[in-house]
């Protein structure tokens, strides 16, 4: 029997005390504290990624605005003296119609040939091919061209998308501009989100701080387990707002 006794007494003295309901509240605690500590560093970071993509979009879109705008004033300019140079051409057709009423063969050669220098410097093709004019007619063929083509005499600005075709870089210009922008207020509505899920973790961080100053155990867990609710609430909400644009973690080691 004393032996028995003395066994028993050996295996008690093993065994493990089982962990009380506050020490494994405390490891609870501890595990949290690390986790949302990591967590708060990554939503803070990619938070900052966020800012980082807005700041470049929105100096990318005024780039492109003060291009698109550049680029629309000077197709405004090119307009402009293609009108110049069409009411020029159509001011000595004019005359060739009227020299070929009267009979002034010399006053219609006279103004065709300025036809043909003013047709040869300021004349584009997209606007030669609207008016049926070719850069080899001789003075000759531009009195045949005024006298028998409908086109000679047709305004090529009447033709809207004529017209539109000068502001085509222009637009894309803006549009790109008016897209990058968008992007840039994505990014910026995302880094916001991200800062959220900051403070969440923050409040979250404070909740599990101040655990230990409550000595009854219930109130303990319950702010605990508030705290935990918070957490978890706050990174689901997390990976559901899109990582930065192009974010590849491996690139910020090299890889």
């Amino acid at each position: 029997m004393a032996n028995m006794e003395k066994t028993d007494n050996r295996v008690d003295q093993n065994e493990k005390p089982a962990r009380s309901k506050e020490d494994i509240l405390e490891i609870v605690i501890a595990l949290f504290l690390g986790i949302t500590a990591l967590a708060t560093a990554w939503a803070s970071w990619i938070g900052s990624l966020h800012g980082g993509n807005m700041s470049t979009n929105y100096t990318r879109s005024n780039n492109l605005a003060a291009d698109g705008n550049a680029r629309w004033n000077e197709a405004s300019q090119s307009l402009m003296q293609d009108m110049q140079v069409w009411n020029q051409i159509s001011d000595y057709e004019v005359e060739i119609l009227y020299a070929n009423e009267t009979g002034d063969a010399d006053q219609a050669y006279e103004s065709a040939y300025k036809i043909m220098y003013i047709c040869a410097d300021n004349l584009s093709e997209d606007m030669a091919g609207l008016i049926g004019y070719d850069f080899a007619f001789d003075a000759e063929d531009i009195i045949d061209w005024v006298l028998y083509s409908e086109e000679s005499t047709v305004s090529p600005f009447g033709n809207e998308d004529f017209v539109e075709s000068y502001y085509t870089d222009a637009r894309e210009f803006l549009a790109e501009s008016e897209e990058v922008l968008a992007e840039g207020q994505s990014d910026n509505t995302k880094g916001d989100t991200f800062n959220l899920v900051t403070v969440i973790y923050s409040v979250v961080l404070f909740m599990l701080g101040i655990v230990g100053t409550f000595r009854r155990l219930p109130n303990r867990i319950f702010i605990t387990g508030v705290a935990i609710a918070g957490f978890l609430f706050a990174t689901v909400y997390m990976f559901t707002i899109p990582l930065p644009t192009g974010f590849n973690f491996l690139s910020f080691f090299g890889g």
